[in-house]
């Protein structure tokens, strides 16, 4: 094998002499030679192999509330990367131009797990974040790189869609620190005609990441004007949050700016954003934000207990900060839910791009 293919294990023979694979939902059933719809999952050797171990899109140096998490050691910097390829099929995507590459040529840089764990610590970073496209389905390569920034005591964050099976998303979540889902609507309807996929597997891993981890993680919905903003649907999305993953779990509505096929939708309002962040706090959701705006509002944590601004924010920039020690308000000493450091970082809103290794031509 290359380089950067790799054996994978979740898949299995069918009577008809194709192989499923099972990573995800998809299960898609190949002859020797094709590719999955992720593109970087194959059947060669008569098994499923990685086609992009190792292999990334670029490294960028990013504030951790771009990812977005605003509960997860805010201030803090996070060395973000991503590969080629995406296990859904949206129609709206934002980062087109990676998910979407059919060219592993595009994949500039090369690290190992170990270069990239060392790379974070050199760099101040708090975290490593699979970004840009789902590391679900670099399985093997996110893994690997999870357990190197372990050793290190670096955190994982893994910025996904949740479209993965049961099994291998015990392993995979087994490493992850925390996590921010995409949950890009609250019908099937929008997942099977925008998405090419389906929500109840989503609502599977959410469910699972509750109750069955210790992984911290957060909501991200993008609002589409006349696909996902009615005030019907978000009502219905928070109050099923509010009640299968309780109140503390934060949600962030952000803005659609029209791209790759769904250039004729107009960007979203920026009240469609407050109307739900509004309807969500209204059904008991702690913690709920806009994003893709100037907001800040909308942008800043507030005391679930006694209203205070516990964390200010102007975009990814941290202007006040209100919690003790322990992470609780200083105001009336309730508990903020997150992963807090005594004091935020200071990285601010820069965005530094970073080369850790180009591969050779």
């Amino acid at each position: 094998m290359q380089e950067d293919t790799v054996a994978t294990k979740y898949w299995h023979r069918m009577a008809d002499g194709r192989i499923q694979c099972d990573l995800c939902p998809r299960a898609c059933h190949l002859r020797e030679g094709q590719r999955g719809l992720c593109f970087v999952r194959k059947r060669q050797s008569d098994q499923i192999v990685l086609t992009t171990y190792g292999r990334s899109s670029g490294f960028c140096v990013d504030p951790i509330e771009k990812k977005p998490l605003n509960h997860f050691y805010p201030g803090t910097s996070v060395l973000s990367f991503g590969t080629a390829g995406c296990n859904l099929a949206c129609k709206f995507c934002q980062n087109w131009d990676i998910s979407k590459s059919r060219e592993v040529d595009t994949l500039a840089d090369s690290a190992s797990p170990q270069r990239i764990a060392s790379a974070a610590q050199e760099l101040g970073c708090a975290s490593v974040a699979f970004t840009y496209n789902d590391p679900t389905i670099f399985h093997e390569y996110a893994i690997d790189i999870a357990r190197a920034c372990r050793d290190v005591g670096v955190h994982t964050v893994a910025v996904t869609a949740g479209y993965v099976c049961e099994e291998p998303r015990r392993e995979f979540f087994q490493f992850m620190d925390a996590a921010n889902v995409d949950l890009k609507a609250f019908t099937e309807d929008f997942y099977r005609n925008i998405c090419g996929a389906q929500l109840q597997p989503v609502l599977d891993t959410l469910v699972y990441l509750k109750n069955e981890t210790e992984v911290w993680f957060e909501l991200t919905t993008l609002l589409i004007p006349g696909e996902n903003d009615s005030a019907v649907e978000i009502d219905a999305m928070t109050r099923w949050v509010a009640e299968r993953l309780g109140p503390d779990v934060p949600m962030h509505f952000t803005a659609f700016h029209p791209d790759w096929k769904m250039r004729d939708k107009p960007p979203t309002p920026v009240q469609t954003l407050v109307q739900a962040r509004e309807i969500a706090i209204g059904n008991g959701i702690r913690y709920a934000y806009t994003g893709n705006v100037h907001d800040e509002a909308g942008g800043s944590t507030y005391c679930h207990s006694c209203g205070a601004c516990v964390i200010g924010r102007d975009w990814y920039q941290i202007t006040a900060w209100g919690l003790d020690a322990e992470g609780r308000c200083r105001q009336c000493e309730a508990a903020c839910a997150g992963r807090f450091q005594p004091s935020p970082g200071n990285w601010g809103r820069r965005r530094v791009p970073v080369r850790l290794g180009a591969r050779p031509v």
